[in-house]
């Protein structure tokens, strides 16, 4: 069982789902590189040069139709020796030690997780909505994309990976991680990653919490994922 193997014999791949971002790409890639045993960039049809950043930056790159569901599942599919799948969103840079964090949750006992979030930009209203964030992820343990998702090999394959929707595959995934293995067996990580407050900044901060949270009530009450992606707004 993993939970009782050293933590450097556990093989971390981290999958990036990427469409037009460039500039983020090499942001991040320099970073996120060193860290684990293999990252996997998958591509949903980029009309700018992401797909020839991230091979020349070292990544190993695949490609089909755009969603990001489709394209997690795709890249988790491609990292084929890895024993834990970290999702990071390719405007989110994990800590220096993100990897050693990871390994360490799941050689306790975890099977998926998330981190704590922080956005790249520190004005007073972003730091509410880190504080709702953190609020959120305290009352409900279901890490989101944005807090760079992790799941063992073994627990995403018995999920059957993300579904392919346009949004809210990472919170239908979360729920069916605790569904399946309850609330303990996902560990949320303190140490914070740095996300991108773009979207929150374009559209406002309140504006842009209550449209989440206006999107996950009705995605409660049954409303279908490729309904509620006309109320979500990508930002670049």
């Amino acid at each position: 069982m993993l939970a009782f193997r050293r933590l450097r014999d556990l093989r971390l791949a981290i999958v990036v789902p990427t469409l037009n971002e460039e500039g983020t790409l090499r942001h991040i890639l320099p970073t996120v590189l060193p860290l684990a045993d293999e990252v996997v960039v998958s591509d949903g049809g980029s009309t700018d040069r992401t797909v020839e950043v991230a091979r020349e930056l070292g990544a190993r790159v695949v490609t089909g139709s755009p969603g990001r569901g489709g394209q997690l599942t795709r890249g988790a599919a491609a990292a084929t020796e890895a024993d834990i799948l970290l999702f990071l969103h390719a405007d989110t840079l994990p800590p220096p030690d993100a990897a050693r964090l990871v390994r360490a949750a799941v050689a306790a006992g975890a099977v998926g997780g998330g981190f704590r979030v922080r956005f790249d930009d520190g004005r007073r209203l972003l730091r509410l909505g880190e504080w709702l964030i953190d609020l959120r992820t305290s009352l409900t343990r279901l890490p989101l994309g944005d807090q760079a998702q992790f799941v063992t090999r073994e627990a995403f394959d018995t999920l059957g990976g993300y579904r392919d929707w346009p949004i809210l595959e990472d919170l239908d995934f979360a729920w069916r991680m605790q569904r399946r293995w309850g609330r303990r067996r996902l560990a949320i990580i303190d140490e914070k990653v740095t996300t991108a407050a773009r979207r929150f900044v374009e559209q406002g901060v309140v504006r842009t919490v209550a449209t989440n949270w206006l999107i996950w009530l009705l995605f409660g009450f049954g409303v279908s994922p490729h309904r509620l992606a006309r109320l979500y707004r990508h930002i670049r």
